[in-house]
């Protein structure tokens, strides 16, 4: 099955958009993310991506109230992101109704922490946030806002190498600009990592983008910004589905 994800950023309670991961380009696209969420629930979307973002620049979850809501309303598989650094962190999105949920930051500054997560949450449970830029390819953490000196290849195989299934991988150069994937990147990782559970954020433009990360064997796709942007419509995502999941 091809998973295909919206994402829904979240700043104080509201869904918001970015230009490249850039918070002074923040805006708002509606005070009601649960609204949105059931659109998508109600064309046959099983996933959601929910991106705390006040909690990606925190350190710690903010918007555990969104995810509790969501959870509650809707039947969506909730994949929750955003700060999460500790063991309580991640107990109290689970309570809150998360599937799973994706770790980014905490991954790249505690390695072995992170690993203790995937051996005892499970697999299916812990998902990596392997995000950087085509420039250097280096490993991106804190809402994107820090670097580090951690190529993207080595932080994959890390934990490829210990029971890793699920990488989310953003080209953050890509994101929210609609140039297209990095398809050359996602290549290159599921030629190197070729069990690995690969789904691609970052770029996508359109319906075919989508398709052709699906013909390239990847395991899913995030989207944001072209369907706010009325460049996939809910038609186009019930036809998409219908295709990839015959």
């Amino acid at each position: 099955m091809f998973e295909i994800v919206p994402s829904i950023w979240i700043i104080k309670g509201k869904v918001i958009r970015l230009v490249k991961g850039d918070f002074t380009t923040e805006e708002v696209i509606t005070h009601n993310p649960l609204e949105i969420a059931q659109q998508f629930e109600d064309h046959g979307i099983k996933r959601l991506h929910l991106v705390d973002l006040d909690g990606a620049r925190k350190g710690s979850p903010v918007n555990y109230h969104v995810l509790e809501t969501i959870a509650g309303y809707t039947n969506l598989k909730i994949d929750f992101t955003g700060g999460l650094s500790t063991d309580g962190d991640i107990n109290k999105a689970f309570e809150y109704g998360a599937k799973s949920i994706t770790v980014a930051s905490q991954a790249a500054k505690n390695p072995d922490l992170f690993v203790s997560w995937i051996m005892s949450y499970g697999r299916e449970k812990i998902n990596l946030g392997a995000d950087t830029n085509s420039k250097d390819y280096k490993i991106k953490i804190r809402g994107w806002e820090k670097a580090t000196n951690l190529d993207i290849f080595d932080h994959i195989g890390y934990f490829y190498e210990r029971g890793l299934k699920y990488v989310k991988s953003s080209d953050i150069s890509r994101d929210g600009v609609m140039e297209g994937p990095n398809f050359e990147m996602y290549d290159a990782i599921l030629k190197k990592f070729p069990d690995i559970k690969l789904v691609a954020s970052g770029g996508v433009r359109n319906v075919d983008d989508m398709k052709r990360l699906y013909d390239m064997g990847l395991h899913g796709v995030i989207f944001g910004r072209a369907f706010y942007e009325g460049k996939i419509s809910l038609t186009d995502l019930d036809q998409l589905i219908l295709q990839t999941n015959s």
